[in-house]
């Protein structure tokens, strides 16, 4: 079943534009992987959200995903609150919510005249 993990970021106070730029470059490998995207939800926040096939391929990526946040720790502000530099959660996805079918365009039907031959 389909699985996601979100994780909540606060970067430093000009950071913002590299923060960006790591994540457009980096190239995940991780088995069962499927799509992630970087959201940015303030002027210094950002939310990383993975998509995977299942469960167990997020717990199994875990080591590799620390790795990746190692590389970007300098740019990371503390979230408070006594979170740290992080925020993650994950789960199975219990629902999945779809955009209601499109509108069929209607389309004009070509009229042919009829010429009348005069004789």
């Amino acid at each position: 079943m389909t699985a996601f993990n979100v994780v909540r970021f606060r970067v430093k106070p000009g950071a913002e534009q590299r923060f960006v730029d790591m994540h457009r470059k980096m190239k995940p490998n991780f088995k069962g992987f499927v799509a992630g995207h970087l959201v940015q939800t303030g002027d210094q926040t950002f939310c990383m959200i993975g998509e995977w096939r299942n469960f167990e391929s997020i717990v199994a990526a875990r080591p590799q995903m620390i790795g990746l946040l190692d590389s970007m720790r300098d740019l990371l502000d503390d979230l408070g609150g006594g979170l740290g530099l992080t925020d993650p959660v994950s789960g199975r996805s219990v629902a999945k919510l779809g955009a209601p079918p499109a509108a069929k365009k209607q389309t004009k039907k070509k009229t042919k005249k009829k010429s009348k031959k005069k004789k």
